[in-house]
């Protein structure tokens, strides 16, 4: 399958501090782990684009747009919640980050390729409509499924998000949208401690413990995220591809394996074969553990080019 590979150099002077887990060589990990796989020149490559006011403001507010391009920094920091901070190339980042998963709906509703990843930072499914948090400025799934949702025509579109964090900003952004369907596992209770008794149908959670590993998050899977999905038949499935469930990731508790991240990205293909013409847009969230992010994001675009070892 034709895949394509949306990244921009902006997204590596992008940094919030020298310590910051969200960082610069997270991009530069998958990069040498896609190439030492030989996977890399193969990928259908892309430049990201920055995203318009328009894309931007079906899922932000005015105001809060407004507020990050009056008071982006000309130099050092600016601080915008605990952990997510603005250097002076933050905004210009955020907005090629946004307008990759723009610029690979369009490849894929178009036909160009079959299927996207979206390696990109800031990360984004924290962004709430009118604030940033938990690394995050613009929430990029949230702006991609809007645009297929306005530009494209579509009407059921699929949101899976399989980072350790829940997707705070995306489901608030879809909670009453119901060509939707907005499917989460995360560790629960940890940040950013969402509710989760909203009675929405079309947001389903999958909430794990702290040292469930890869048989509860299978099951989880098989039990209620799948057979959402196969009721759903979504006419596009879009990833929030976040690593940092892995045994080897300080960050989280859930202790997933690199089989993990292949099983569900092939199953991931597979529903989006039945059901979506094989339609996928995968944009990176978390995962901050070098090592093991460059290997399970290699994985998972393995499987979206439908690639044997």
């Amino acid at each position: 399958m034709s895949t394509a590979y949306l990244s921009h150099p902006l997204f590596l002077q992008h940094e919030m501090g020298s310590s910051h887990p969200e960082c610069p060589a997270r991009l530069q990990a998958i990069t040498q782990q896609l190439t030492a796989a030989g996977y890399f020149e193969q990928l259908h490559h892309h430049p990201a684009p920055a995203a318009g006011h328009e894309a931007i403001l079906r899922v932000h507010q005015p105001d809060y747009l407004q507020t990050l391009e009056r008071t982006a920094p000309t130099q050092g920091y600016l601080q915008l919640d605990p952990d997510t901070a603005m250097n002076p190339y933050t905004l210009n980042a955020a907005l090629h980050a946004a307008g990759a998963g723009i610029r690979a709906t369009d490849l894929v509703l178009s036909g160009e390729v079959a299927n996207a990843f979206c390696a990109v930072r800031p990360p984004g499914h924290h962004a709430e409509p009118g604030h940033a948090m938990g690394f995050c400025l613009f929430n990029n799934i949230a702006i991609a499924a809007a645009h297929a949702l306005e530009q494209h025509g579509l009407q059921r579109v699929a949101i899976i998000d399989f980072d350790v964090h829940h997707g705070n900003g995306t489901e608030t952004m879809f909670l009453n949208d119901q060509r939707v369907l907005l499917c989460s596992s995360f560790q629960h209770p940890f940040y950013p401690g969402t509710p989760l008794d909203r009675n929405n149908p079309h947001i389903v959670h999958a909430p794990l413990h702290a040292g469930d590993g890869s048989e509860a998050f299978r099951q989880a899977y098989n039990e209620k995220i799948f057979p959402a999905l196969e009721a759903f038949a979504p006419q596009m499935i879009f990833i929030s591809a976040g690593f940092d469930a892995h045994e080897e990731d300080a960050m989280s508790g859930l202790e997933l394996k690199d089989g993990d991240y292949t099983w569900i990205s092939e199953r991931l293909v597979e529903l989006a074969a039945r059901h979506a013409d094989g339609r996928i847009v995968s944009l990176l969230e978390g995962g901050y553990a070098l090592a093991a992010l460059g290997r399970c994001a290699t994985e998972h675009v393995r499987i979206l080019m439908g690639l044997q070892r």
